[in-house]
């Protein structure tokens, strides 16, 4: 752990453990949402379930991304992962995004399910644009370098929640698909492996 690293957050009058607690709460959403997206995806099938599946991979893949963004800072900070899964999980800073009942069990997604299924999506995406917004606020002119990595989170949920809100009908996005799935273009320079 780099002890100036923590250091420097904590003269700059930010609470460290604070900041912990809410970087694993994120941390722990983009973790559990990687892992619900999947099973989102493989449940958007038929007509519209189809034009569907490659934003929700998108958005999934760049939620591992995510993941993959905020847990070195974690470990520079001095703390650490959960050992546990389960413990993780019950971390989490967002709601899990559980597959609508109306889709259990392999029910093909039109009409009301189509939409509950885009309801699960966007209020996951909601809840991210919350945390990382408000950890943006939280470490803004104090921690730089937390603040860059949310920041590049924040700007990539605003664009998930905006994809799948524009499919509910709420207006049009303004955005347009990445150039592949999980491309990342604001976390990239945070990530810690390469996935090009």
């Amino acid at each position: 752990m780099p002890k100036v690293a923590r250091e420097m957050v904590e003269n700059a009058g930010i609470g460290v453990e604070k900041l912990l607690e809410k970087l694993i709460a994120a941390a722990g959403a983009e973790f559990t949402t990687f892992y619900y997206y999947t099973i989102l995806r493989v449940c958007s099938i038929g007509h519209e379930g189809e034009g569907l599946k490659e934003i929700i991979e998108d958005a999934r893949i760049e939620d591992r991304n995510h993941f993959e963004a905020l847990f070195p800072r974690i470990y520079e900070l001095g703390g650490e992962l959960p050992r546990d899964i389960r413990s993780f999980a019950d971390l989490a800073g967002c709601p899990d995004a559980y597959l609508p009942d109306s889709l259990a069990g392999g029910k093909t997604p039109s009409g009301p399910s189509m939409t509950d299924l885009l309801n699960v999506l966007v209020e996951a995406e909601r809840c991210a644009v919350r945390t990382y917004t408000d950890l943006c606020e939280y470490t803004n002119g104090k921690d730089p370098r937390t603040y860059a990595i949310c920041q590049a989170i924040l700007n990539e949920e605003v664009e998930h929640e905006a994809w799948f809100s524009e499919y509910l009908g709420e207006g049009p996005s303004g955005h347009f698909r990445r150039g592949w799935p999980g491309a990342s273009p604001y976390v990239k320079p945070f990530m810690t492996a390469d996935h090009d």
